[in-house]
């Protein structure tokens, strides 16, 4: 759920990265701040373990342009990829606008992927929200599956989404997957502002 500062001509919203374990959901998060200038982003937060896997949550704020005279902010999460942390990826998913679901395109990670895509339905339905996006990572691997068969396997639902071929190692795709997720969230808030002003007129 948004928030809006109408004070300070301010809007927040907030995308989390969901996915198995190292499939990439950190990775795309560094390339953002990587390559955003200085001025439009905050210090990315990770809390992750000796090995670099996610515990908690990755945190990284962005500011957009001005739109309609709101400055954005985005923050984009990432959520633990390992089961055992389901409270957390609970936690993290809660008053979100946007979701991208992250999945590692290695032909041995398909049951993990799987599962963490049925987790992550489960979980939004107590939020009585849908996926909005879908990154198929580590494309340049000679072990990836055709896209083809992990479109079979994670986005055959009868709303089928928006889905993105990326490496985030090197940051191909991963803005693609970004702004497209990012302008379905601007356009869905300010639609609904516009109806709220002509339903009060």
């Amino acid at each position: 759920m948004s928030i809006i500062n109408y004070a300070a001509k301010e809007i927040n919203f907030k995308i989390v990265y969901y996915g198995p374990g190292v499939a990439g959901k950190t990775a795309s998060l560094q390339h953002v701040h990587r390559s955003l200038p200085d001025g439009n982003k905050g210090k990315m937060i990770s809390l992750a373990t000796g090995d670099d896997r996610t515990i908690f949550f990755d945190f990284l704020p962005v500011s957009s342009l001005s739109v309609r005279g709101f400055v954005t902010k985005f923050q984009l999460y990432t959520v633990p990829g390992q089961v055992y942390y389901n409270m957390t990826r609970k936690l993290v998913l809660r008053g979100i606008d946007g979701v991208v679901f992250v999945a590692d395109s290695q032909f041995e990670r398909m049951k993990e992927n799987a599962e963490s895509f049925r987790n992550l339905e489960e979980n939004l339905r107590e939020y009585d929200y849908e996926l909005d996006r879908i990154q198929y990572n580590k494309r340049d691997l000679p072990n990836a599956a055709p896209v083809s068969y992990m479109e079979y396997l994670l986005n055959r639902r009868a709303r089928r989404v928006p889905s993105f071929e990326t490496v985030a190692s090197q940051g191909t795709g991963v803005f693609d997957a970004l702004n497209t997720v990012s302008r379905m969230v601007l356009l869905s808030e300010f639609g609904q502002e516009q109806e709220v002003q002509r339903n009060a007129s």
